[in-house]
């Protein structure tokens, strides 16, 4: 029996039993503003017949336990993005609730998480990277163990670089403080395109800092 893998083009990840696909539609920010799409995600799970459906620290709804011959079928009816589960890319941008919701926010992490979404969500790079967007010091969203964190704070945006909390956990370094909120995706665009230049494949940021050494990563981003 052929042995089943992920596929990458469907953006099914094989399951444990080898037999069944789990699939992440992506919401951005894990918000959703209409609860109508929640029961479309619940109606489409039920129709295919879906194991379970799990809340996923990447802020999706994974249906899980779908049969391979019903993937295609179930993103049709779900008329969603895929989210980028795999693969060597932007994973995800975590985002918490920040000014719009939150009573300790200092930031609006909301809306420029929401940016980072649109810019860089699926970009391919040179390893898998991660983003976290917290709009106090809390940092909610983890911005510490992410490749790339914004943390907010009284005097503008946190930018920390090189956290991951997987086999080769690492807590980021520092990056700059203080930054404005106009002044965030320009200095995110000069971190992807240092990294894109400088990293080798499967390296991801944290990796590249230990191999470059910070003051120059540093140096190559700020100038």
């Amino acid at each position: 029996m052929e042995l089943k893998t992920d596929l990458l083009e469907k953006g099914a990840i094989v399951q444990r039993d080898r037999e069944t696909y789990a699939i992440a539609p992506h919401i951005p920010g894990g918000v959703i503003l209409d609860v109508n799409l929640l029961r479309k995600i619940a109606d489409v799970s039920e129709k295919y017949g879906a194991k379970a459906l799990k809340l996923t620290s990447a802020q999706r709804i994974a249906i899980v336990g779908i049969s391979e011959d019903k993937i295609d079928a179930v993103w049709e009816d779900l008329g969603m993005d895929k989210g980028a589960a795999v693969g060597l890319c932007v994973r995800s941008i975590k985002i918490c609730p920040a000014t719009h919701f939150c009573k300790r926010a200092q930031q609006d992490g909301l809306t420029l998480g929401l940016e980072l979404d649109k810019l860089y969500h699926g970009m391919e790079l040179p390893g898998k990277c991660k983003f976290g967007v917290s709009g106090c010091t809390n940092s909610c969203a983890e911005g510490w163990v992410k490749d790339i964190g914004l943390i907010g704070t009284a005097k503008g945006w946190k930018i920390v670089i090189g956290g991951c909390a997987g086999a080769r956990a690492r807590v980021a370094d520092l990056l700059i403080e203080s930054v404005a909120q106009e002044e965030v995706l320009p200095l995110i665009d000069k971190i992807i395109t240092y990294y894109k230049a400088n990293a080798r494949k499967h390296e991801r940021i944290g990796m590249m800092i230990d191999r470059l050494g910070l003051d120059t990563v540093k140096q190559g981003i700020l100038g």
